[in-house]
């Protein structure tokens, strides 16, 4: 019986078809887990010393053949080899050609199963934290930008009609709001991303002696994996890791919606940074908003690996099954995507330019004080329904005539209410409406300088 060139070889009396090698072999892209791969095996060696498995020789052999092995990878001068199918068999055949006999042993009490399962786990673990100081670096980014347009007034919009004025400080503050939520979010599933499979084996667990407690110290981990089968098969931990950065892609592309719409002449709110537009090969007036347009576009892009990641889980039974392959690079390319955009973000927000004049008439056009001058209806006694129902009066007569209630004399008002007195004209300027809203969550600027100073205390460490 001739043999093939795989590990379980000895099981099958005839070699894999050729298609099939290759058709089946993920090193092409697993190959990027080698540094948690070294880890968890230079981990496993080092508890199977401990329980007496393997000699203190066999895993100092080991340990220092793995080094070396990284080493190789990170200087280039690795060769991967498709026969060998992933990651973990490139690496451990490489092993066994450098230092023998020991390098057999290395795998002694663990599956691929656990191993691949650790290995995704140590690096969701990492791109939490590279995500984590990415996004508080844009959240630095947005609490400067806010500090410096803390008095800049512009239309609040619901409907994406002006509705009341607000300040620019404030509405990017509710960007660094959302951001922080989708902090809070990868923290919290980092906790369950931080659980060891190692040692659940192929799926039942192994006869060895191993202390799986003494292999999650070595990785840092919280705890080992309470049941086995379920530590191989689950692949919750990366649909959650993808769930959380498709919220997050959501709102990059919330931001660069609005972006999109402030940059156009329509607007004319913000002029986006030279660097991060383009222009067009017809029209020589264009200045094209690409970067945001592309942010926003690849949204779309990690919500189609998070459905990709539901599907290849939705039927599969206990344990592990082949399918648990493309699981690999929808994570990858949602990490690599959503770190990019962070990269963008936080590079073309310090550089927009604030047309304020802009912003400033069109929060005067839109009859953005009429909430305003009901409040005011109201402290004189005007039920609200009622003041209601006037303002709207008020604001058709301002349609007809082409006036803004600031604009109206109080005489022209009174003709609506006589409880409208010569005091109203401070209610209806855009200052006095954002001056009225000095709570905590408003839009006054003292409030938003105070929210500037408790932003910068919650990225020092202070809490999300």
């Amino acid at each position: 019986m001739k043999k093939t060139d795989k590990p379980w070889s000895g099981r099958f009396a005839a070699p894999v078809d050729e298609f099939v090698k290759a058709f089946s072999a993920s090193v092409g892209f697993d190959r990027r887990l080698y540094r948690q791969d070294i880890a968890g095996s230079i981990a496993h060696a080092r508890m199977l010393a401990q329980v007496g498995v393997l000699t203190g020789a066999e895993r100092d052999a080991i340990v220092t053949g793995l080094e070396a092995i990284q080493a190789e990878i990170e200087a280039g001068t690795f060769v991967w080899d498709t026969a060998l199918e992933d990651v973990h068999m490139n690496i451990e055949a490489r092993l066994i050609a450098r230092i023998g006999e020991a390098g057999k042993k290395l795998h002694t009490g663990r599956s691929r199963n656990d191993q691949v399962a650790t290995d995704l786990r140590l690096f969701l673990r990492d791109a939490v934290d590279q995500l984590d100081a990415a996004i508080a670096r844009l959240q630095a980014v947005i609490v400067d930008l806010a500090e410096r347009e803390a008095d800049s007034v512009m239309p609040g919009f619901t409907h994406l009609q002006a509705a009341q004025p607000v300040t620019f400080g404030h509405h990017l503050l509710a960007w660094f709001e959302m951001l922080a939520r989708d902090r809070a979010r990868l923290v919290d599933a980092r906790a369950r991303i931080n659980v060891l499979p190692l040692g659940a084996a192929a799926l039942a667990g192994t006869s060895f002696p191993i202390d799986r407690a003494y292999t999650a110290q070595l990785l840092g981990f919280a705890a080992p994996a309470e049941n086995s089968l379920d530590a191989v098969s689950d692949r919750d931990f990366a649909i959650e890791f993808t769930a959380a950065c498709a919220l997050l892609a959501m709102h990059l592309s919330r931001f660069s919606e609005e972006l999109i719409l402030w940059s156009s002449s329509q607007f004319g709110f913000v002029e986006l940074p030279d660097a991060f537009c383009t222009g067009s090969s017809i029209m020589p007036q264009k200045k094209n908003p690409d970067v945001p347009e592309l942010v926003r576009g690849k949204a779309g892009r990690v919500y189609g690996h998070l459905i990709a990641l539901l599907t290849v889980m939705k039927a599969q039974p206990l344990a592990y099954n082949k399918d648990n392959q493309e699981d690999k690079e929808p994570l990858f390319d949602t990490l690599d995507t959503v770190l990019a955009c962070l990269q963008a973000y936080a590079g073309m927000l310090p550089g927009i330019e604030v047309r304020r004049e802009a912003m400033r008439h069109a929060a005067s056009q839109g009859f953005c004080t009429a909430t305003d001058l009901a409040d005011y209806l109201v402290r004189k006694g005007v039920a609200f329904r009622d003041a209601h129902e006037i303002v709207a009066q008020a604001v058709r007569h301002g349609v007809e005539t082409g006036k803004d209630l600031s604009a109206m004399s109080v005489e022209e008002l009174r003709a609506f209410s006589g409880a409208i007195g010569p005091d109203v004209t401070a209610v209806l300027t855009l200052e006095g409406s954002l001056a009225a809203r000095a709570h905590l969550g408003g839009t006054a600027p003292s409030q938003v300088r105070a929210a500037v100073a408790r932003a910068r205390q919650r990225l020092a460490g202070h809490g999300l």
